[in-house]
């Protein structure tokens, strides 16, 4: 089974989602359309109480519901329940929210969507662009941000070819990747910019992610000229291209004097930009 995570925003609020390219269905973290819906201080506890009643009830949406391993508030991947958007439609029944009925809508527009980008994936492009920009990311970065999905795409379409496998091996070379430039793996990164479930690239300033897309990018060029055999030499593939930006990166410092990996993140920057517009307005 083919799965993609991906946040959508509803309502300014996160909603973890996965794909599953086989069954061409998405399925939604239900505590997290409970805690938008309902605004509920712990929708865990609503969830667990809501669900009782309605397997008491022999509701068989809640005995159909699947549990997938989802990133937590912690950063870790933990059992999640969750809802295919038929299943969803049904639940949100049961929970009384004025927003309800526009949350039906958006949930019908983001199946639609999906479906739309697989015939059209520059469709795609356009819609997280437009993500980015609700969030308040300014269209410079944005641009990058784009750029390294790109990128990452090229890289990872590299190691499918190589006979690699998604999760472990993939990231394994991504924090070889990660520690050769940045000198951190992904997680020790993500724990210096004070990030839990946040996504790390949508926490890097502009220079943090062009060498980072140069590490990439210089791993999946290595990887197509020497064509390693195995896990093992691509581990050391993607020792050299993390090494690429390494060099790029000490040359930066040696000539600004300032550290390039920083511990700066969106949430900080953001809501500096978003008090500043508001003091000027």
């Amino acid at each position: 089974m083919s799965k993609q995570t991906e946040i959508k925003i509803f309502d300014d609020k996160q909603v973890r989602t996965l794909w599953d390219s086989e069954q061409e269905k998405w399925f939604i973290a239900i505590v997290d359309v409970i805690a938008l819906l309902t605004e509920s201080p712990n929708p865990q506890v609503y969830w667990r109480v809501m669900k009782k009643r309605l397997l008491d009830e022999g509701n068989e949406t809640v005995t159909n519901c699947n549990g997938l391993k989802m990133l937590a508030a912690d950063g870790k991947m933990r059992m999640t329940d969750v809802a295919d958007t038929e299943q969803l439609f049904r639940l949100i029944q049961s929970i009384p929210s004025p927003k309800a009925e526009p949350f039906k809508l958006w949930l019908a527009q983001v199946a639609a969507e999906r479906l739309d980008e697989m015939q059209d994936p520059e469709l795609s492009i356009d819609r997280a662009l437009e993500q980015y920009l609700k969030l308040g990311y300014t269209e410079s970065w944005i641009n990058q941000r784009l750029k390294s999905i790109e990128i990452r795409k090229e890289l990872t379409d590299e190691w499918k070819s190589r006979g690699l496998k998604e999760g472990q091996q993939f990231a394994t070379l991504t924090d070889i990747i990660t520690k050769a430039w940045a000198g951190k793996t992904t997680k020790e990164y993500k724990v210096f910019k004070a990030l839990k479930k946040e996504n790390l690239r949508d926490n890097m300033t502009n220079t943090e992610l062009i060498l980072n897309m140069l590490a990439e990018a210089s791993t999946k060029d290595i990887s197509a000229a020497v064509e390693p055999k195995d896990f093992e030499e691509s581990k050391n593939v993607a020792q050299q291209g993390g090494n690429v930006a390494r060099v790029a990166l000490k040359e930066l410092e040696s000539k600004t004097g300032k550290k390039v990996v920083s511990t700066s993140n969106a949430k900080g920057v953001l809501d500096i930009e978003k008090a500043k517009k508001k003091k000027d307005e």
